[in-house]
């Protein structure tokens, strides 16, 4: 019995040290942490970092494009793509979701609601009277659908990259996240691997878009978040109570409602499968698929002048028709 206890204490700190190592030194964000650039809107569950970017006046069209980032990765995914935006004329705000970037920490549970109310709370916050256009990147794109249902009258048009909602649940392959403790010390051991997944130095060759982001500073800047700490907090209560495998019936309400609509999908999408933009457009027949050949999951920041243009050309052909 006194081996048993022994070896069990000995494999109890087998486990225990490297969650220490990962998690002793992680700080608590405070506003002086912010970039200059941008700011904190206080809101229900905390303060939410946020910062806009205006086109120059003369092409000015005071229309504005609200960009939903997704899963774990924050603001800085759009920064290739979003002068095309500008260029074209419209103002462009980005945020981060609380838990990840520079927005704060609660200890909540991350549902639907958290993610739709934040939006609703920043919008309201910054007096936005007119309409939006809304684009939604991976988890984000359930997000702006989910708002869109609740907030018709908000929404002037979505484009969605690679919606979260279409992949294949593995409850053998992921059974670990849902559970308490084992979710915990998975994740603050190897949660790099998760934010950095695809975007190792390796023997690839670097990417082509000379607006794309390397994967030496994508790794750079999305490490920034995992100094701070409630990051993995976020990412295990948001997979535990945001379903993001079966939006099918949110998707179908979004349809319903005929809104103006992009989807961008990459055909090598290891996280969204490319299989699952048949079925979005059986739920929004509406919207123009624009395909990406060969293209991953990480096809905003890989790819930003496809997209930063097809979506500025989408906004312009729907300022056209209105004319």
């Amino acid at each position: 019995m006194k081996k048993i206890l022994t070896g069990l204490l000995v494999i109890l700190l087998v486990l225990w040290i490297p969650y220490f190592v990962q998690t002793y030194n992680l700080k608590t964000l405070t506003a002086s942490d912010l970039p200059v650039e941008g700011s904190w809107a206080p809101l229900k569950e905390g303060n939410l970092y946020y910062r806009w970017y205006y086109p120059d006046a003369e092409v000015a069209n005071n229309e504005t494009v609200v960009l939903v980032h997704g899963f774990s990765t924050p603001h800085f995914v759009w920064d290739g793509m979003k002068g095309f935006l500008l260029d074209a004329g419209y103002s462009v705000l980005v945020f981060d979701h609380y838990g990840r970037g520079y927005s704060e920490r609660p200890r909540i549970k991350y549902t639907k609601d958290v993610f739709v109310q934040s939006l609703k709370g920043l919008l309201d916050s910054q007096e936005i009277s007119e309409q939006v256009h809304l684009v939604g990147y991976s988890m984000g794109g359930p997000i702006v659908g989910h708002f869109t249902n609740e907030f018709p009258g908000m929404v002037k048009s979505m484009s969605l990259i690679a919606p979260a909602g279409f992949m294949v649940e593995n409850p053998t392959k992921d059974w670990w996240i849902m559970k308490p403790l084992i979710g915990e010390w998975f994740l603050n051991v190897f949660g790099s691997r998760l934010v950095f997944q695809g975007n190792e130095e390796n023997d690839e060759p670097p990417r082509e878009d000379p607006l794309a982001l390397s994967k030496k500073e994508f790794i750079k800047k999305a490490g920034i978040q995992m100094q701070y700490k409630g990051f993995i907090h976020a990412l295990l209560s948001t997979a535990r109570n945001f379903n993001l495998f079966s939006t099918q019936e949110m998707f179908g309400k979004v349809g319903n409602l005929n809104k103006p609509t992009l989807t961008i999908w990459g055909t090598d999408d290891g996280v969204v499968p490319f299989k699952g933009s048949e079925e979005l457009m059986l739920y929004i027949p509406q919207s123009e698929l624009l395909v990406l050949e060969g293209g991953k999951h990480d096809i905003t920041y890989a790819e930003p002048s496809f997209v930063g243009a097809a979506i500025r050309d989408f906004l312009i052909s729907l300022a056209k028709a209105e004319v």
